[in-house]
């Protein structure tokens, strides 16, 4: 308020209308209060026994899946803090691969635990402080229980535990050897570029015949159907340029006077295609796959040759063909020479669930290879894909790392053990934080407990005392019972573990720290559509 002469009070405006101001302890709680909904939403998700969601957006197209930043992705989410949560995910996705729902579970835990302490009359920077040391010694502690490990043994059953639970259940041995050659074939000094493992999927068939080509499949058929289904010993030729006559850049106009210079001008265009065509062939190129368009006259002269043409291949099909076959893109076909050239066992078009699509297979030792994906339905494999993406994400982060830990919340109930007892030497209120962030990591041994049906509180007590013998005991949902995982061949690279613990407690303390929110007004005026909802999310 202003005081003004005269006694009178006028309110002073800082804000415009119809701006919603939420500050202190009101901002802090509806945070919280996001960010554990949020985390409620994806909980029954996790594990082996995790339960799927159905989302339907707004096109009534419809998304079957427990994969943690899938959802948070599909679900259309308007909260500000919620939104923070769904970056940890997508972040832990980018980075990992997978671990996406554990890392929210327990962002939304930190919260629940921060939300108990500020009702003692904590301050949030101290909360906020506490937490970074407790992730910071979390850290350490996974680092001293973390086993070197890159055998192919390993990396498959590091696969399997990442698949588990994804729908892919009857096939998991076989899929998670898929891709531990796929990763294993296109590894280059230690690191793995997850682009060159190409993923194509088909509906049809099962998902036991999913299969991993040496080489790229490419969504397209031949251009001519006189040209060769089948080419042995293929000899790749890859073009960034279009084969037909160019069409001149400025307005040109030509004056015929007479039907034989038509004629002639006709024979002309013909005789330049033909030379390209001449041209590819004197290569030894059997095989063609162009980026840009053939002309019709062009694909009959390559069909008598006999090869092979495909065109408007993805710029990104084509990088892939010149890791598989050594083949170089070239921009100019009269630059084209038979150095130029790839090789491949074999290209053949195949029809597969009624569409054509060429396979390049068998090509010596390819640094981008190709799984081909079946499944029943559109659904399922789209289910499996993303199995898939998350299996070849946690190989190769082992392969690149080379450090495993256990599975089954056992990292967990290590971490939060041997965090109680660091806590004790933390001076001052700290000390809560500390323990606090100990309690929240045993989200997910209870999690897994819950999903599985089991009693989560007996099943944490279990896991307690069986982590005083040894640090990798960890909970098997199916026999549902605390067993040793490092034998029982649970295992999850050390960096999704990692990853998930240091980003969930960033957002944490990013949304702790926050004491006031001021939302703008909406286009209509009144609340600003962000806001909407805020004070009304559902209860927990």
């Amino acid at each position: 308020m202003a005081q003004l002469t005269g006694g009178q009070q006028q309110p002073v405006l800082i804000l415009p209308e119809g701006t919603s101001r939420y500050l202190g302890r009101d901002a802090q709680r509806m945070n919280i209060l996001a960010g554990k909904v949020l985390a409620e939403t994806v909980r029954t998700t996790l594990g082996p026994k995790g339960m799927d969601k159905m989302l339907v957006d707004s096109l009534g197209d419809i998304v079957v899946t427990n994969d943690g930043v899938t959802i948070l992705k599909e679900m259309d989410i308007e909260h500000p803090a919620a939104k923070m949560l769904v970056e940890v995910a997508k972040t832990q996705e980018d980075e990992v691969g997978d671990g996406t729902t554990t890392a929210v579970i327990i962002a939304g835990d930190l919260l629940k635990k921060a939300e108990e302490l500020l009702d003692m009359d904590i301050h949030p920077t101290i909360i906020a402080m506490g937490y970074r040391q407790a992730a910071k010694k979390a850290q350490e502690i996974l680092d001293s229980i973390a086993i070197s490990a890159s055998d192919r043994d390993t990396l498959i059953k590091v696969a399997m535990t990442a698949m588990t639970g994804k729908g892919t259940e009857k096939a998991r041995k076989p899929l998670a050897e898929l891709v531990v050659d796929a990763v294993k074939q296109v590894e280059e000094n230690g690191e793995v570029d997850k682009d060159h493992i190409k993923i194509e999927k088909k509906e049809g068939g099962s998902v036991d015949d999913s299969m991993l080509v040496q080489g790229v499949i490419i969504d397209k058929e031949r251009v001519h159907p006189g040209m060769p289904k089948k080419v042995e010993n293929a000899k790749i030729a890859l073009l960034n340029c279009p084969i037909e006559v160019k069409e001149t850049e400025v307005d040109a106009e030509i004056r015929i006077t007479d039907p034989s210079q038509m004629q002639a001008f006709i024979e002309q265009e013909e005789q330049m295609i033909k030379d390209m065509v001449d041209k590819i062939v004197s290569t030894g190129a059997n095989v063609l796959f162009c980026q840009k368009g053939i002309d019709d006259l062009a694909q009959h002269y390559l069909a008598k040759n006999d090869v092979l043409a495909v065109r408007r291949v993805k710029k990104s099909d084509i990088e892939k063909l010149s890791k598989a076959t050594g083949a170089k893109i070239v921009t100019n076909i009269e630059d084209l020479s038979e150095e130029d050239l790839g090789n491949a066992g074999k290209v053949v078009e195949k029809k597969i669930s009624g569409e054509e699509m060429i396979f390049v297979e068998e090509c010596k030792e390819p640094k981008a290879v190709t799984i081909l994906v079946r499944g029943s339905t559109e659904h399922v494999v789209s289910e499996v894909e993303r199995a898939i993406e998350d299996a070849i994400g946690v190989v190769s982060a082992t392969v690149e790392d080379e450090k495993v830990v256990a599975g089954g919340g056992a990292p967990e109930v290590e971490i939060a053990k041997r965090l109680k007892d660091y806590s004790e030497s933390v001076s001052g209120r700290e000390q809560l934080a500390v323990a606090a962030f100990a309690e929240a990591l045993e989200v997910v041994p209870k999690t897994l407990a819950e999903n599985a049906g089991l009693d989560s509180i007996d099943t944490l007590v279990d896991l307690r005392a069986a982590h005083e013998e040894s640090p990798y005991m960890g909970l098997d949902v199916f026999k549902g019972e605390v067993v040793d995982m490092k034998e029982a061949g649970v295992l999850e690279p050390h960096r999704v573990k990692r990853q998930a613990i240091q980003s969930a407690a960033e957002a944490a303390e990013m949304i702790l720290r926050i004491d006031d929110v001021i939302a703008a007004a909406g286009e209509e005026g009144g609340e600003e559509e962000g806001m909407e909802g805020m004070g009304e999310m559902p209860p927990m």
